[in-house]
């Protein structure tokens, strides 16, 4: 089907047509360059086509045309120095072109339930969306509120892991941008372009580094090649440790593999905490009925209180027979007072 577009008064570029009409333009030999002037009548050959000129989201109308003269295409615009206006298409068949089917409110979708637009998927408010329940844009995956994303429950842009706050994470967990690898948290300055997973810091292919361009592991520092160290260039590991501000005799690999160290990682620390919306709010909020829930986020010290309170009293107390524990130091970090 051959359709033209028509502003409310069935009128284009100023010429004001009517269903069952010829027009011409009275030019002959027409070329695809001419599809840019008045030598030729333009229409396409599908609605979606069409909305690029005359916007389906106004009160534009449209008609199905007979090509009658010559006929020229870009692949997207058609034109021809003779066509007739056949009828204008109007109501459930104007809506079915428009594929507002299946409880889609939003134009061109070909999921279900969209109230965005040109989805693919299921229940997406945003656009362009292949995944389901998106309200970002360009989505493959599922639940994301960024834009561009192949993973699911992001809200950056460009990811394809999971669960991304970032951009352009191929990773997942990732609040900060363009990692590889899997919870990596750092934001502009840090967090960047890491190929290692669990980084803070930026460009290292290493794993658990806070400091940047490290190749070992677990390094505070800069372009180390060794393991927890907080200094630059080293290849060797630090043998003494500074604990509560004071050198401890420990070094760091010796403190991990401690009973300290167990005790410390044996109470979960939440930063950040996923909570489902109720059924109430859900149906209150259609985005909130597509999104699904949303991520709390603690302070650090709140995030110490839980930590603390779901410890043990006996790992309290190896907690509190750290070397070099100082009360008032420990106080000021977490916020706990002993």
């Amino acid at each position: 089907m051959k359709i033209k577009g028509f502003d409310k008064d069935l009128r284009c570029r100023g010429m004001q047509y009517e269903v069952g009409k010829e027009y011409k333009t009275n030019t002959t030999n027409i070329r695809e360059k001419d599809l840019c002037t008045d030598r030729v009548l333009h229409y396409c050959d599908s609605l979606i086509n069409v909305h690029e000129y005359y916007s389906c989201e106004s009160d534009n109308r449209y008609c199905e045309i007979e090509v009658l003269g010559e006929e020229v295409t870009d692949g997207l615009k058609f034109g021809s120095n003779h066509i007739r206006i056949v009828r204008e298409i109007i109501g459930e068949e104007l809506n079915s072109l428009m594929n507002r089917t299946n409880g889609n409110t939003g134009l061109f979708n070909t999921g279900n339930r969209n109230s965005g637009n040109f989805n693919s998927g299921n229940r997406n408010y945003g656009n362009f969306n292949s995944g389901d329940f998106n309200s970002g844009d360009w989505n493959t995956g599922c639940w994301n509120t960024g834009n561009r994303n192949s993973g699911n429950f992001s809200s950056g842009d460009c990811n394809t892991g999971y669960w991304n706050t970032g951009n352009r994470n191929s990773g997942n967990f990732n609040s900060g941008d363009w990692n590889t690898g899997y919870w990596n948290t750092g934001n502009r300055n840090t967090g960047h372009f890491n190929s290692g997973n669990k980084n803070t810091g930026s460009r290292n292919a290493g794993y658990w580094n806070t400091g940047d361009c490290n190749a070992g592991n677990c390094n505070t520092g800069d372009f180390n090649s060794c393991n927890n160290s907080n200094g630059f260039f080293c290849n060797e590991e630090d043998r003494n440790i500074r604990i509560f501000n004071t050198p401890s005799g420990m070094s760091m690999f010796e403190f991990k593999n401690s009973k300290y160290y167990k005790v410390l990682t044996s109470s979960p620390f939440k930063l950040t905490e996923w909570v489902e919306y109720t059924d109430e709010e859900k149906k209150e909020d259609i985005d909130k009925a597509m999104i699904g829930g949303y991520l709390k986020e603690y302070t650090y010290k709140e995030a110490c209180e839980y930590w603390w309170s779901n410890l043990t009293e006996k790992n309290k107390m190896i907690i509190l027979s750290i070397p070099n524990f100082d009360k008032e130091v420990f106080e000021d970090i977490t916020g706990i007072k002993i």
